[in-house]
């Protein structure tokens, strides 16, 4: 038996729903493990880091939001199954034989949700370059400026302002800074 994994598309925001019913499905299979045609459905999440009320909280986001990834052996009965679960839309591929997702995707997929595991989440930083921002904290509370530059490894934002009539470049912790 050859498993591959397939993507399917869910109904926004029932992602979870459509992995449990289908984690149900591969339960209730009376045959051994290693014989089932199904074997596992996964939601790829990553742990970022998002301002809620002023403080950095850390939030689970999916990967791919719609989508539900299958790891199966493609046959009718299987198409079928999967089908026929609430909340699913259809596999992503050609309308009457869906597309295994390459190794390659699949290891990549899989390796980023066991490196978010192993490492820390990812700061996620709400500001463009360009974009007018305020500055809510620090020396130069309550001046303007323009975003220069975003740097998300360091969770700062270079702020261009204007000092004696000059612009200016003030590095900033994101945290000190509300977008227009």
């Amino acid at each position: 038996m050859d498993h591959r994994f397939y993507a399917i598309q869910t109904t926004a925001g029932h992602e979870n729903k459509v992995r449990s019913l289908i984690q149900r499905k591969i339960e209730s299979d009376p045959r051994p493990a290693e014989e089932r045609h199904i074997r596992q459905a996964l939601v790829p999440t990553q742990e970022v880091v998002e301002i809620k009320n002023g403080k950095k909280v850390n939030v689970e986001r999916k990967i791919f939001p719609g989508y539900v990834l299958v790891e199966m052996v493609m046959t009718q009965e299987t198409l079928h199954q999967i089908n026929g679960i609430q909340g699913v839309i259809k596999f992503v591929g050609h309308e009457r034989l869906p597309q295994p997702l390459r190794p390659e995707e699949v290891n990549r997929l899989l390796g980023i949700a066991d490196e978010v595991e192993d490492s820390a989440p990812k700061e996620e930083i709400p500001f463009l370059v360009g974009q007018a921002v305020a500055i809510t904290e620090g020396p130069f509370t309550d001046f303007n400026g323009t975003v220069e530059e975003v740097m998300a490894d360091k969770g700062k934002v270079r702020v261009s302002v204007s000092l004696f009539g000059r612009p200016t470049s003030v590095e900033l912790d994101y945290l000190q800074l509300k977008g227009y």
